[in-house]
């Protein structure tokens, strides 16, 4: 039985709050709008819910540290917008289970650009990794089967996964700017600069009950209520923790979403599937501790 560390409260909070992440492609699907609008809400709606958290609780701001890593946490705040826009976009064209898997794949990205930005040694087990990740991709894509229609959601899925995955880079410069802080930066900024290109491809908007229902939803809880959970989690779980919870993200996702949307996968989609995932989870045994966020 694999044993972790923390509390039975720091790990129920980390499962409650990958569980919520696993759930937004669903709603995502039933909304309606374009990816840009969804994306855009869902920043400045959960930067709303983090600042309001930070007035009630009275945490201090390290304005000093946020001002000295500004031009970071913009730049990942916008990789931050963009990601979510791509993400969703690969929901639409390719189905949630595939998309998913493909988001998933940043770990490995990570471990690659680790080895040109921090000059670290990439060893056996992350050339082993990368390649069982890419064999995995090319499954899911319906490349290698009668069905090629899902290689531009998996394309947007990758897109996705690589721009994560310069934010789990970029969030290792940020120093001693606050887990809150930063979130709330990022979040906002990546609100606002997905906003131009949802007015842009967004077209004629019809807002209904549901609609913007769903669009609190993913706003209040998919963000801001679970990335408060998440970071109240981290804060005494160990990393390899931490990233073992983490795949009940897309274990949710890819079972809920089959699910609720009949979607049967293929015989290439599973065994691809199951390739990402076991590259994706030795990629985090070999982090030996090093923290990466969602």
């Amino acid at each position: 039985m694999l044993k972790t560390d923390g509390n039975m409260k720091e790990k129920a909070l980390m499962i409650v709050s990958m569980v919520i992440f696993g759930t937004i492609g669903i709603f995502v699907k039933y909304i309606g709008l374009s990816s840009g609008i969804i994306a855009s809400f869902r920043g400045v709606a959960g930067a709303a819910v983090i600042l309001l958290v930070m007035a009630v609780s009275r945490r201090r701001v390290n304005f000093k540290a946020v001002k000295r890593k500004l031009p970071v946490l913009l730049a990942s705040g916008v990789a931050i917008g963009m990601n979510w826009v791509l993400l969703f976009e690969a929901y639409r064209f390719t189905g949630i289970p595939v998309a998913t898997v493909c988001y998933y794949t940043a770990p490995i990205i990570v471990v690659i650009a680790s080895t040109f930005v921090f000059k670290e040694r990439i060893g056996a087990r992350q050339i082993v990794c990368a390649f069982l990740s890419l064999v995995g991709v090319a499954l899911v894509s319906g490349v290698l089967g009668a069905d090629s229609s899902k290689l531009t959601g998996v394309l947007c899925g990758l897109g996705a996964a690589v721009l994560y995955a310069s934010v789990m880079i970029m969030n290792k410069f940020m120093g001693d700017v606050e887990a809150y802080e930063r979130t709330v930066i990022q979040l906002a900024s990546a609100g606002l600069v997905v906003l131009p290109y949802a007015v842009l491809t967004a077209g004629a908007v019809t807002l209904s009950t549901k609609a913007v229902m769903l669009l609190a939803v993913v706003g209040v809880v998919h963000t801001g209520f679970a990335y408060l959970l998440y970071f109240s989690a981290l804060k005494r779980l160990k990393s390899r923790t931490a990233a073992i919870l983490s795949y009940i993200d897309p274990a949710s996702a890819i079972i809920l979403s089959s699910v609720v949307f009949a979607q049967i996968p293929t015989v290439y989609e599973v065994i691809g599937v199951l390739l990402i995932m076991v590259a994706t989870v030795l990629s985090e045994f070999q982090k030996k501790g090093k923290d990466y966020e969602e």
